[in-house]
């Protein structure tokens, strides 16, 4: 059992020897992929020596009647069987990346503007309980402080371990979601439903997406909407047409031509590395079929009921009356769900593949 890890074994040795070589350093780019392909064979060489070491004692227990003792360890072993097994599935490539999040109001009018902002505060207090830290790129924000669209980027400290990096865990949290409340602009009292979209791209290094400056066509034009003073006054908004694929980008939030530019050339490289992913690998793109451009309330993932405190995720019939706490940022369990319903269903199509 377990037989593969013993070459993981001898990857993460030879690893450890390259990373203490000083030259290695000097390549940011080998060094952050060898770090993070170090990261996560040390979580996996980890649990099987923790797992072996249960299995051995657990033989030694049962031989010496350690009934107690054995009691426990016939638990334990199990659980990191089970770890380790969910490791050595195949992972998303994407998975060790940040996030580029863009949140949309749809259907609804100002109430799914205001829904929007509230799922961008879900997302940066999930983000905060998780030591990330959110950078707003650009937003067009309303009158009453909701968001006609919002796109932020999500970043991790350091290495994070397989499976805990933003990407790994938001995303899954594309597609559509549905509200149902009493809106503030509801005299009667009466609960509407509206719907805001978001969408989840893995950040895209310079390395990752080669961008010729001749496939560009770069506007400029005067910010627009509620915002600080410099709004309206000068031309710093940008907007970039990357020509091969049609793919368009706009930055208004920052006060310079220049931040603004840098920021949507970031965003313009996600959705670049988005799409050829898509393209290259099938089942990328079948992993990405549940994040609906489209702001359709037909279409939801996942809705949030406020008169029942409820949430209720479509894809895989998670349901809680949690939602105070849910849009507090502890979307743990509803992720939980979503993740081990994937892993679930890698871990059939391996076995179908034996």
């Amino acid at each position: 059992m377990f037989e593969a890890v013993e070459t993981l074994i001898e990857e993460h040795g030879r690893l450890e020897q390259r990373m203490a070589d000083p030259a290695v350093h000097a390549d940011p780019r080998l060094a952050r992929d060898l770090g993070r392909r170090y990261a996560q064979l040390t979580a996996i060489v980890r649990t099987y020596r923790e797992w072996r070491e249960a299995a051995e004692d657990l033989v030694a227990a049962q031989e010496l009647h350690m009934e107690d003792e054995a009691a426990e360890l016939e638990r334990r072993v199990p659980e990191l069987a089970a770890r380790l097994e969910r490791m050595l599935v195949p992972r998303d490539p994407a998975d060790d990346k940040d996030v580029i999040l863009e949140i949309k109001g749809g259907e609804g009018g100002e109430e799914s503007a205001l829904f929007a902002g509230d799922l961008l505060r879900m997302y940066s207090r999930f983000a905060e309980q998780h030591g990330w830290k959110v950078e707003i790129l650009d937003a067009t924000d309303t009158a009453l402080g909701g968001y006609k669209s919002v796109t932020a980027a999500v970043k991790a400290k350091g290495t994070p371990e397989p499976g805990e990096a933003p990407y790994a865990m938001l995303k899954f949290e594309g597609g559509v979601h549905r509200v149902q409340r009493v809106p503030v602009t509801e005299s009667q009292g009466r609960i509407h439903t509206s719907a805001a979209g978001v969408l989840v791209l893995p950040e895209a290094e310079d390395v990752d997406v080669q961008i010729n400056d001749n496939d560009l066509r770069i506007d400029v034009f005067r910010s627009s909407g509620p915002g600080g003073q410099s709004v309206n006054t000068t031309d710093s908004a940008v907007r970039i047409t990357h020509l091969p694929t049609g793919i368009v980008v706009s930055c208004q939030n920052e006060k310079s031509q220049l931040q603004n530019k840098e920021q949507a050339l970031r965003i313009l490289r996600s959705r670049l590395l988005d799409a050829a992913q898509a393209e290259a690998d099938a089942q990328a793109s079948d992993a990405r079929r549940s994040q609906v451009r489209t702001v359709d309330r037909s279409e939801r993932v996942r809705t949030y009921n406020f008169p029942e405190n409820r949430i209720s995720d479509h894809r895989t019939g998670f349901k809680a009356y949690n939602l105070d706490q849910v849009m507090d940022g502890a979307l743990d369990d509803v992720i939980g769900s979503l993740v081990e319903a994937d892993l679930a269903e890698r871990l059939a199509a391996l076995e179908e593949g034996a």
